[in-house]
């Protein structure tokens, strides 16, 4: 008995410490969006260059994830997101000194990199200990508790920034990041000792690398979950990560810091969406794809508003819709549990980092393809940007959502939430 609860407090120390890394990816995907105008500004970016800053980050973190699924499965998340900490410590410190787009553009790449392995290698690490009961749970009370990083990127960056510095905020960040990486050092176990806490055998043989791939790969219902994971996630970060901000300063006419205000009720729905979605898909839909389907028929209906009906609405109650947002958001994270029940745990690893090449791809296509997009509007000259090609560009991540939602209802059902 005493050796189960040291293994509890073990587990939940480890949780905590994997959660302030991930609350420092969250805060490095999406903190360009608030402060996207003062950067241009500073190192004279056109909007295609600004889509392609932000989405730098999102392909090298994608390309990252095919070759790190495999070291997680050999190595360890403990080892695998320690040396990646390292390099993201080194593109934030990189990035707050950035005098020129291409050294921007470099040390995105490293922040790429860097924080490629942290969601899935914590994933694959929950689930040695945690049973498969636990994992919807458990998966999705870290990806609330990581967008904390996600308002720390709204709100209080804008105030941060008003008040030090954009380039000031960025280093102070980068030196926390050093800090978090020597905690996971440190702290994380890869699995507990003596009896593991899921239901499958880690004495399991693991299959040879190119075999994984072709177990993950040849299910056509990953390709269906991947296609999904591709357009919720590009809608989510199209939003929060970068076009949201100038949405709300040059069609709405806020400031920055208000539409860090609003853009927060994102990350709040988000959170609270996160925390109770597994008891959604439990007691209510009875289902992982169900409760993923639902949330993104709302996503769907709610990104609408930024083809037009956005701009009819008064500032209160678009702060409400903002956190719905959060919220319909928050219904993506049934694609781990659903990953989870697809594979085996002996290669879990390798079939979560799969799937979010196809997440991170969705977040680097839709915010470069819509700045290609306002650039054909504006010419490609740096400067404000006109309500038609904002509107022009939301038109990329709705119409893929849209495809996505019919094509994944075809997938049939995984796992069990009860």
């Amino acid at each position: 008995m005493e050796n189960l609860n040291l293994q509890s407090r073990k587990r939940w120390i480890i949780f905590t410490t994997l959660a302030l890394m991930y609350i420092l990816v969250y805060f490095y995907r999406v903190s360009l969006a608030v402060v996207a105008g003062d950067i241009s500004r500073d190192l004279h970016l056109t909007p295609q260059q600004l889509g392609s800053l932000s989405g730098v980050m999102f392909y090298v973190y994608a390309a990252a994830q095919l070759p790190l699924g495999p070291m997680i499965d050999r190595l360890g998340s403990r080892l695998v997101i320690s040396c990646c900490g390292v390099l993201t410590t080194l593109g934030g410190v990189l990035f707050s000194q950035a005098d020129s787009f291409e050294v921007a553009m470099v040390a995105r790449g490293l922040i790429g990199i860097g924080t490629a392995s942290v969601l899935m290698a914590t994933f694959t690490l929950f689930s040695r200990w945690f049973s498969k009961q636990e994992f919807g749970r458990v998966s999705g009370f870290m990806v609330a508790i990581g967008n904390l990083g996600n308002l720390l990127g709204t709100a209080p960056l804008a105030l941060a920034v008003g008040a030090f510095g954009w380039r000031n905020a960025f280093f102070v960040v980068g030196l926390v990041q050093a800090v978090v990486t020597l905690l996971v050092f440190s702290k994380v176990q890869d699995q507990p000792d003596g009896p593991t806490a899921h239901d499958e055998s880690l004495a399991d043989s693991r299959p040879a690398l190119f075999a994984a791939w072709r177990e993950i790969f040849g299910t056509r219902d990953f390709w269906l979950l991947g296609i999904m994971a591709f357009s919720w996630y590009g809608s989510y970060l199209a939003l929060q990560a970068l076009w949201g901000g100038p949405y709300l300063m040059e069609v709405l006419h806020l400031s920055r810091a208000g539409a860090g205000s609003i853009l927060m009720f994102t990350s709040i729905g988000f959170i609270v969406g996160s925390s109770f979605v597994d008891t959604i898909a439990r007691r209510i839909f009875k289902s992982y794809k169900k409760t993923l389907l639902a949330g993104q028929v709302v996503l769907f209906f709610l990104m609408s508003a930024f083809l037009g009906w956005a701009e009819a609405i008064p500032h209160p109650l678009l702060a409400v819709v903002f956190f719905v947002i959060g919220l319909a958001v928050s219904s993506g994270v049934m694609i781990y549990p659903i990953i989870r029940s697809m594979f085996p745990v002996s290669i879990v690893g390798t079939a979560l980092t799969s799937l979010n090449f196809y997440v991170v791809m969705g977040a680097a296509v839709t915010q470069q393809m819509m700045g290609v997009i306002v650039g054909s509007y504006s010419g490609g000259a740096a400067g404000s940007i006109s309500v038609t090609a904002l509107h022009a560009a939301f038109m990329f991540p709705i119409a893929a959502l849209a495809l996505a939602i019919i094509v994944f209802s075809r997938a049939r059902e995984y796992g069990n939430p009860g």
